[in-house]
């Protein structure tokens, strides 16, 4: 199913690119010339009044291909090469980390930041379209810093926005991630995409939304194909789905304001920034051998049933040790 998907996606794109080809040849001739003129390919010195698009070609440059005409001609045809801001892309920029912002402090992060995601000029596409079956939360023992989404083995995962390459690997050097693409957007965020099966992009390669970037799997720690997708910026984790809504795959707005009490587990897309505020404001406590509510509620001065309301669970659920439990 995944490959027939991806052969349609290619069938597709080209009958697109051989489309818009067919409306620039339109235009030209008809806005650029009087009627009867000719159109005139790069690689050659005839004129003919009429020209149709029949087959592209790929180049050394894949934002350039070339048209080719059923004249016998053909012409370049610029396919948009994303825009990237040197100064902020190559900020903390390692090739060898999945996490190259590791130790930046959070107080070195404004309090509010405005990030442009989308314009005329940077474009946007959904990773993939599903519904989230994993949030972005504390799940058993640890923090799940991004979401996750269903999908078949081989179904395409696309760059969510124009961005650069920073880090591809798998295996050991991962860990959990499995074959990990991360890719560094021209507004300082990272986008993490996990659990591929194959990533087909290279560490430094400049990539489109909507370009393919690997392909569904099952790699790394994980009980099924699915994609795991995080968004961070300066390294700080925050709900993915503050930025799109996967369900539809739409864009939720073409600028996020980013707050500082966004960057924690506790605080999720759908909160009011009241509640927001205070979710990442909570203390919580690890569970330790010999731990009990009643205990846990006198050491942080609540209540068992402030407790069990905070985490959702009941006076007689059993405390698993290492799990983490909201306290106040």
């Amino acid at each position: 199913m995944g490959l027939y998907r991806n052969n349609l996606y290619i069938c597709t794109m080209k009958k697109m690119i051989l489309f818009a080809a067919g409306l620039l040849v339109t235009a030209s001739l008809s806005a650029q010339q009087p009627t009867g003129a000719t159109f005139k390919s790069e690689a050659a010195n005839d004129s003919v009044t009429a020209v149709n698009p029949i087959d592209t070609l790929n180049t050394e440059d894949k934002f350039t291909k070339i048209v080719l005409f059923d004249n016998h001609t053909w012409s370049y045809m610029d396919m948009g090469r994303p825009v990237i801001n040197d100064n902020l892309y190559l900020e903390h920029w390692d090739t060898t980390a999945i996490h190259s912002y590791r130790g930046y402090p959070l107080d070195s992060i404004p309090e509010e930041v405005d990030l442009l995601l989308a314009d005329s000029l940077h474009n946007y596409c959904p990773p993939i379209v599903g519904k989230v079956r994993s949030e972005y939360k504390f799940r058993r023992t640890r923090e799940h810093q991004g979401i996750d989404i269903p999908l078949q083995y081989g179904d395409t995962v696309r760059a969510a926005f124009d961005g650069v390459v920073r880090f591809r690997g798998g295996g050991r050097q991962t860990g959990g991630y499995g074959n990990l693409v991360v890719l560094r957007h021209a507004n300082g965020l990272e986008t993490y995409y996990g659990h591929l099966s194959k990533s087909i992009v290279n560490i430094g390669e400049l990539v489109k939304a909507g370009e393919v970037v690997g392909y569904g799997g099952s790699t790394g720690r994980s009980t099924g194909p699915h994609l795991h997708f995080e968004t961070r910026y300066k390294g700080q984790t925050f709900d993915p789905q503050r930025l799109i809504d996967f369900e539809t795959g739409t864009l939720r707005d073409s600028i996020i304001t980013l707050k500082k009490h966004y960057y924690n587990i506790y605080s999720h897309y759908g909160q009011s920034d009241e509640e927001s505020l205070t979710a990442s404001q909570h203390i919580t406590h690890t569970i330790k051998s010999g731990d009990t509510l009643g205990g846990l509620a006198a050491k942080y001065n609540t209540t068992i049933a402030n407790i069990c309301k905070l985490n959702n669970i009941s006076r007689s659920t059993i405390l698993s040790v290492g799990r983490r439990l909201i306290v106040r």
